[in-house]
């Protein structure tokens, strides 16, 4: 995924998934909030992320993602609501394609950090 993990950054989890033309990739870690603005700004995507106070409506419903977050014991973000997501790189440098954050308040302190991408 070409990102640097924060040093402060807890409860890591990362998935692949080799697929037939593009892999999946997943990243989400825990993060304390006083440290998410910074990260957010070293990916450094081309517009703010916006924020979703409510789950997607579609949360659930279709078909399944080929890579899904439940592969590592969490929630979608599309099901979750206060979210701030949005793509920070399309398309991105190197072999990655595309690349989307989403983060997430777990409590007053801390912000889970949700990665997907492709390459």
């Amino acid at each position: 995924m070409n990102v640097t993990i924060p040093a402060r950054a807890t409860d890591l989890r990362a998935a692949y998934q080799k697929g037939f033309q593009d892999d999946g990739l997943l990243l989400a870690f825990t993060l304390p909030k006083a440290d998410t603005e910074a990260f957010v700004r070293k990916l450094d995507p081309d517009s703010p992320l916006s924020h979703r106070a409510a789950p997607l409506s579609s949360a659930g419903k279709g078909k399944p993602k080929t890579t899904p977050f439940a592969h590592l014991g969490l929630k979608e973000p599309e099901a979750l609501a206060d979210v701030t997501e949005g793509p920070v790189c399309t398309p991105c440098r190197g072999d990655l394609n595309w690349l989307n954050a989403a983060l997430h308040p777990l409590d007053a302190q801390h912000s889970r950090v949700y990665l997907s991408g492709a390459d």
